[in-house]
């Protein structure tokens, strides 16, 4: 199933974070991304599919969150380098400069990364969420460097409306062994 939409819910509870998930799974045709324990002990659950179901899905396990509901969203129509770099353990090659988003909300971050991806002509590189890193996420890209800029600053204003920024950076010609961490 060719995800249209991407729904998320980022809990304070790995218990909690199950019974959401197999409740998400119930509610309607939708398919499991990742679900997992994260840093700082919370949980999230990322599914995919049509966006009704999708956003029924959401709903239906925000109900079931007990308590436990730090963040929720639905991306329609999402960008297709959104969903192919996160996990990514092998990015592309880079092709220019190198922005880098960074949040303290996994739910936010993937907006961002969303946005950045739609607002230039980038490829997202990958997308970590709160694995090793204290709880907080990042997302890498590379492109022109204008092109970076634009998606940086589309992605940095979401983060930073939503208060959770850690920082926001763009490297117009980084150095080869920077890039070799990246990739």
């Amino acid at each position: 199933m060719k995800e249209r939409a991407i729904g998320l819910i980022e809990l304070s509870s790995v218990a909690s974070g199950f019974q959401v998930a197999d409740t998400m799974l119930k509610a309607g045709n939708v398919r499991l991304i990742l679900s997992r324990s994260i840093c700082s002990g919370k949980y999230m659950v990322l599914i995919g599919g049509d966006a009704a179901a999708v956003r029924s899905a959401v709903e239906s396990g925000a109900a079931a969150a007990n308590g436990c509901l730090i963040d929720q969203f639905v991306i329609t129509n999402v960008h297709e380098d959104v969903i192919a770099a996160l996990g990514r353990t092998h990015p592309g090659e880079p092709t220019g400069a190198l922005g880098i988003l960074e949040s303290f909300n996994v739910a936010t971050l993937l907006q961002a990364a969303d946005a950045a991806a739609k607002a230039a002509s980038v490829t997202l590189m990958e997308i970590r969420l709160a694995m090793a890193l204290g709880g907080k996420a990042f997302v890498t890209m590379t492109g022109d460097v204008g092109s970076v800029q634009a998606a940086v600053a589309a992605g940095k204003k979401i983060i930073a409306d939503a208060g959770v920024l850690v920082n926001a950076v763009v490297i117009s010609r980084p150095h080869p062994d920077v890039y070799r961490e990246v990739i």
